[in-house]
């Protein structure tokens, strides 16, 4: 049988869901393994996007479906992602957590693995209490939480400016959002992708 690893997005100007890409590479990585992409219902209308500038970054991945919460039942694995908030993941993020009491009543995530990486527009911009939060969706729902341990390498540079946490993976955006994900940082991503597919194929097998 296959192991199924979903990543569930929510991108504004296209960083996060480099990050997801890195990390579906990463996953099918891992031999029988299928990986989908989904990106969390936006919140906000046109409009107020077109004013942020973010209305054209979206079109690049304007393909990735809407997720459904009860798609994730399927899955054996499950990596979401999401940009800092003031230390807290988006409210579209947060949005789709609070759509997910169905699937908790049910315990349908109990013993499937979780993961979770972000992005900040400064260095430390809240990468570590975002992701430490996220974790507490993972643990309410019996998910196993998975990091990346610091097999990968490219956590501990200094050579240059990098996210990437045991936590999960993350990139710097820069203050105008114009700092692309890092060779570093999106092999970090493909990093945890593997790992997290490595770890939902073995739990499977129990």
């Amino acid at each position: 049988m296959s192991t199924r690893i979903k990543i569930v997005f929510h991108s504004l100007y296209g960083h996060i869901y480099c990050l997801a890409e890195a990390a579906a590479a990463g996953a099918r990585e891992v031999p029988g393994t299928e990986v989908e992409l989904l990106q969390v219902p936006e919140t906000l209308p046109e409009s107020v996007l077109a004013k942020m500038g973010a209305l054209e970054a979206k079109k690049a991945f304007a393909h990735i479906p809407v997720a459904d919460p009860k798609q994730l039942a399927e899955a054996d694995g499950i990596l979401f992602g999401s940009g800092t908030r003031f230390g807290s993941a988006s409210a579209q993020m947060q949005a789709f957590f609070d759509a997910t009491g169905g699937l908790w009543a049910k315990g349908a995530l109990i013993g499937k693995a979780g993961g979770v990486f972000t992005s900040s527009g400064t260095q430390h911009g809240g990468q570590e209490s975002t992701l430490l939060g996220m974790f507490t969706f993972l643990l309410h729902h019996g998910l196993v939480v998975v990091g990346v341990p610091y097999a990968a390498t490219e956590q501990t540079t200094v050579a240059e400016i990098s996210g990437g946490s045991p936590y999960g993976a993350s990139t710097i955006t820069g203050g105008d959002g114009s700092r692309l994900p890092s060779a570093n940082e999106l092999a970090i991503a493909r990093f945890q992708g593997r790992h997290l597919a490595q770890i939902a194929a073995k739990l499977a097998a129990k």
